[in-house]
């Protein structure tokens, strides 16, 4: 907060009076295009007409009710697409308000369905390293973010790490499919080492995106999910960010072929207009709590905004264009300009990778490429290329020394080229000493 404080000139707060498509718009009219999705979560522009149209429709005829004992039009008729469009075997939806709720409430159901199942040793979750999956306590524990870590450990419960399939750190000359096929091997150790006390393993599919946007190949997600079935352990795939066209599919867990045990849901969900989240699961798994009152086996879970009709419009409509608009090819036909415009990049004496995932495109840079010898963090280079960016026009919001791009689907490739244009010249000016 001392970086925004009044007066302070290293990041003023910039106040938005608008936005429309990819543009934000401060009260002094400057205009900033929109290159992070403001947080990944805005899918079709800011001010969609159709979204907008569909909650206003709908908030003049319920705007809340609980879903407890009671049931809403919106929330029946999402919980039918996302269950026709989710990988197969996934018939259950569990509503809740965000995507660290989401995590939370996939973790309790794994755990408790095996406690219903009478094996009470599974209480242990097996997550990667350099994973993120939100800041409730319960979603902090099932990341690895060592600063939160340092911090927070004496409240987290205590988990299972694993090395990650991150591509970043393959050997010279071994491929994206190479390296994740060979990191499957310590999972699979730690999995038949743990697998009578694990419930779950949790993972981001494709993209480990907090996570410096680290990336691998789907060959990992179809081996894990083998192995997962191998040793009696629940797969759950965290898709709140990946999930709904931005790794080039629906869904990031279509590229390997597999359904998971538990998809978490959010971000785009409601096309990034209103805080909503569900849990799919299978229908073995909500079996497990179906059972007379008596048997005190109900899942035990609940918020005051579960599957709020407001925020389901506006989900409904975000589907509605997935629908009736090629967005999936539109997607891969921006996602292949940008991977060329970006590709030269790789060239860049003080950048180590550019990687793509469909609408998710990093760039990392480096101090000495040839050691991979870091920048410090402390030096803040990152935070140089915001500043250069916002001067042009542009939100960047870099992680640490990882410049990325994941825009809305409604970008032009002259805006793409105006971005990249405008990322290369802040990366110049950030690595020139």
């Amino acid at each position: 907060m001392r970086d925004h404080a009044l007066g302070g000139q290293t990041l003023p707060m910039i106040p938005i009076r608008r936005g429309e498509g990819v543009w934000l718009e401060d009260f002094n009219g400057k205009r900033y295009l929109d290159a992070v999705s403001s947080w990944w979560t805005n899918l079709f522009g800011h001010t969609n007409p159709k979204i907008g149209a569909a909650i206003k429709k709908q908030l003049d005829s319920l705007e809340h009710v609980m879903l407890a004992g009671f049931t809403h039009e919106p929330v029946i008729q999402l919980s039918e697409q996302l269950v026709n469009l989710a990988p197969s075997g996934l018939t259950r939806c569990f509503y809740a308000d965000n995507g660290s709720s989401a995590i939370e409430v996939a973790a309790k159901m794994s755990f408790h369905y095996w406690h219903n199942q009478g094996k009470h040793q599974k209480r242990r979750f097996i997550t990667l390293e350099n994973s993120y999956h939100g800041e409730t306590l319960g979603a902090l524990a099932l990341g690895n973010v060592e600063l939160y870590k340092q911090i927070y450990q004496p409240l987290l419960m205590d988990v299972i790490t694993a090395p990650s399939p991150d591509c970043f750190h393959r050997d010279s000359g071994e491929t994206w499919e190479q390296y994740s096929h060979r990191m499957i091997e310590p999972m699979r150790k730690i999995l038949e080492q743990h697998a009578a006390e694990a419930c779950a393993v949790i993972i981001e599919p494709l993209v480990q995106c907090a996570g410096n946007m680290r990336m691998h190949h789907p060959i990992y997600l179809k081996l894990l999910r083998q192995a997962c079935d191998e040793f009696g352990v629940h797969l759950i795939a965290d898709e709140i960010a990946v999930g709904f066209g931005r790794t080039g599919t629906l869904f990031a867990c279509e590229q390997a072929g597999i359904s998971p045990d538990f998809m978490c849901l959010s971000k785009g969900l409601t096309g990034g207009y209103l805080p909503l989240s569900t849990v799919l699961t299978t229908e073995s798994i909500y079996g497990a709590f179906y059972d007379e009152y008596i048997s005190l086996r109900a899942f035990l879970h609940s918020h005051s905004y579960t599957g709020n009709p407001l925020a389901c419009a506006a989900a409904l409509a975000t589907l509605n264009i997935f629908a009736t608009e090629p967005v999936l090819a539109r997607n891969r036909q921006l996602s292949e300009h940008l991977q060329h415009r970006t590709q030269a990049l790789n060239d860049h004496p003080h950048v180590a990778e550019v990687r793509q995932h469909g609408m998710i495109c990093a760039i990392e840079l480096i101090r000495n490429k040839k050691t991979r010898e870091q920048y410090d963090w402390q030096q803040r280079r990152g935070l140089r290329i915001y500043h250069h960016a916002l001067q042009q026009g542009i939100l960047l919001r870099p992680i640490g020394n990882v410049v990325y791009f994941m825009p809305p689907y409604v970008i032009t490739e002259q805006e793409i080229d105006y971005l990249v244009d405008t990322a290369t010249q802040g990366i110049e000016l950030a690595t020139c000493d």
